[in-house]
């Protein structure tokens, strides 16, 4: 240990601790841009100065450790005037629009700014505009990058992709897609986490809310929207609701009264997705499919997105099944539609995702029949979900706690977990084992692919799992540079698995690029605690006990892996992805 005092106050911390982290420990928090702990500890904004006594010069106290006898003052004149002119000099090549920002209210610059009660900004303001494709589901605004290379540490250490990376030098020193790349042809996988790491709004998903007021307001549109597992575990926090008390059930309230017609559960297309996906893991898996390599789960578009660019020769071990997402827009523009006779085109399908990817897979086309278009027609993140509360004026509090419509509005806890890392897998093996053995498996069998943290050491969980004469060797994993460590061992021969389950955001969705943002913190695995608890407590816990499921197999696609199934639940795979076009700005 050793003893420092910081603003008269006394404190005894461990060796090799940061000044920052001594501070906030103590209940001092020193501000910061830049600093993300284990990311980014580069010291470039320098808001974070404080005063040593004995040193003429300031020092950052985000990568300064404390040392015994320091004396530390954290707002003296000294350090109030130097921050106060850094940010003054930020602000001076910063897009100060906040109210068409946004990041607004929830803004760590604005936050700093107004703590200082900076009013006016005494230098003059020169502001760098890129050109950006505004088609495109990430948005990059270059107009308000405040150059502290978040995004870029998090795309390099945390995704392993180097989108972004810094050009330029003095004072033209910037941000922008690696390589003079366009972002289209960055290999960007729509993660979405440079997005949620920023501490500004330089880095943003398209905005689709207005697309689907649109849809609303037409009245040749019947909208029907889904609400993904993850939401249910975060959009409280946008709105000031207690966990236990921001339930699905809520947000369907909500979307009813902005006007939608008809409210699902995603849950319930997630325990779909597990009957195709679980009996073709058992047909490939029987059928010696799997002897070389694993069949990977397809849930996410961020990790279909990666591999396709990173390991294209791998593409073909994936699962064919649609995600969630893309099986509730298949099967509302055809089993929904002939139940209320509506014709597919006048079907609009909005998703509530806690994901930007979703917004690029959204574009996958749906051909059957006659009818041709898209599965989905609108995808909205959680944090688009609040704004849309907002600007229909409804008060939280009023939301009422109402249940999905019919015909497909069971859900299983199964069907819950998707939103976890580990999620699909074990929903998945719950079903695998019942395909097998004829027969459910203790509820708890499978646990052993649930994360234990959130740290670099819990990014791959594996587990072996003995069905009568069966071992089935599995892997999860969340986070693409862990999801890369992991295929290059594959590739080397180094480990062997059956099934692979991967997230592309660590934590799984729940930690998606669509979600809530803390700075500074990562919520991914208290949320995913929430899921599990949901899990624990449904009174179903088997997608293959899914009676709505069932149904819709009995009446329209027959069984799991059908043609008809083949045809509208599944899809192939290729190497490319999609191309946005033009829409720059």
């Amino acid at each position: 240990m050793v003893n420092i005092t910081i603003d008269g106050k006394q404190i005894s911390v461990s060796e090799n601790t940061t000044i920052m982290e001594a501070a906030k420990a103590n209940g001092i928090p020193i501000p910061k841009l830049c600093y993300l702990k284990g990311i980014n500890e580069i010291a470039a904004c320098r808001v974070c100065v404080v005063e040593l006594e004995g040193k003429e010069k300031l020092i950052t106290s985000c990568n300064n450790v404390a040392e015994e006898g320091m004396v530390i003052y954290t707002n003296s004149p000294k350090v109030r005037k130097h921050r106060r002119t850094t940010v003054e000099l930020i602000l001076s090549q910063h897009d100060c629009q906040c109210v068409t920002c946004p990041r607004s209210g929830n803004c760590s610059l604005q936050k700093i700014s107004n703590d200082l009660n900076i009013l006016e900004i005494p230098f003059k303001q020169e502001l760098e505009r890129q050109n950006w494709n505004r088609k495109f589901p990430l948005i990059r605004d270059s107009v308000k990058c405040i150059k502290c290379m978040r995004c870029v540490q998090v795309c390099d250490k945390v995704q392993s992709l180097g989108v972004w990376d810094v050009e330029g030098t003095g004072s033209r020193t910037t941000v922008n897609v690696s390589g003079h790349r366009t972002i289209e042809s960055a290999d960007c996988s729509l993660c979405g986490q440079c997005i949620t790491h920023c501490p500004v709004g330089a880095l943003a998903a398209r905005d689709d809310t207005e697309k689907v007021w649109d849809a609303i307001a037409d009245k040749n549109k019947v909208v029907v929207a889904q609400v993904a597992p993850a939401v249910r575990a975060a959009w409280g926090e946008e709105l000031g609701i207690e966990p236990k008390d921001a339930t699905v059930g809520k947000i369907l309230d909500s979307l009813k009264r902005m006007g939608v017609d008809y409210v699902f559960d995603t849950t319930f297309s997630a325990d779909l997705t597990i009957m195709e996906e679980g009996h073709e893991f058992v047909q490939r898996f029987t059928g010696g499919e799997l002897k070389e390599r694993p069949m990977f789960t397809s849930c996410c578009p961020g990790w279909i997105r990666f591999i396709k660019t990173q390991f294209p020769h791998l593409v073909r071990y994936l699962s064919s099944a649609k995600s969630p997402q893309q099986m509730f827009g298949a099967a509302m523009k055809t089993y929904f539609a002939e139940k209320i006779g509506v014709a597919p085109e006048n079907i609009y399908t909005v998703s509530v995702m806690p994901c930007v990817a979703k917004k690029g897979e959204r574009e996958m086309e749906l051909f059957y029949g006659e009818y041709a278009g898209h599965d989905i027609d609108a995808v909205i993140t959680t944090r688009e979900l609040a704004k849309m509360i907002r600007s229909a004026h409804i008060s939280p509090d009023t939301l009422k706690d109402i249940e999905s419509d019919r015909p497909m509005q069971e859900g299983t806890g199964a069907g819950v977990i998707f939103g976890a890392t580990g999620g699909v897998m074990e929903a998945a093996l719950r079903s695998a084992y019942y395909i097998i053995k004829g027969q459910n498996p203790p509820v708890d069998a499978f646990t052993a692919v649930r994360s234990r943290g959130f740290n670099e050491n819990d990014g791959v969980q594996e587990a072996n799992f003995q069905i009568n004469d069966i071992t089935i060797r599995t892997a999860v994993v969340s986070g693409l540079s862990n999801a890369r460590a992991l295929l290059q061992k594959i590739e080397r021969g180094e480990v062997h698995y059956d099934f692979v389950e991967v997230m592309a955001c660590p934590g799984g969705c729940v930690g998606g690029g669509g979600q809530p943002i803390h700075d500074g913190e990562e919520r991914a695995f208290e949320r995913g605690k929430n899921l599990y608890y949901l899990d624990d407590n449904a009174k179903l816990r088997f997608s293959h006990e899914n009676p709505d499921v069932l149904t819709m197999y009995e009446e329209y696609f027959e069984r799991p892996m059908s043609h008809k199934a083949h045809m509208l639940l599944h899809t192939e795979h290729d190497a490319e992805v999609v191309n946005y076009g033009k829409g720059m700005c």
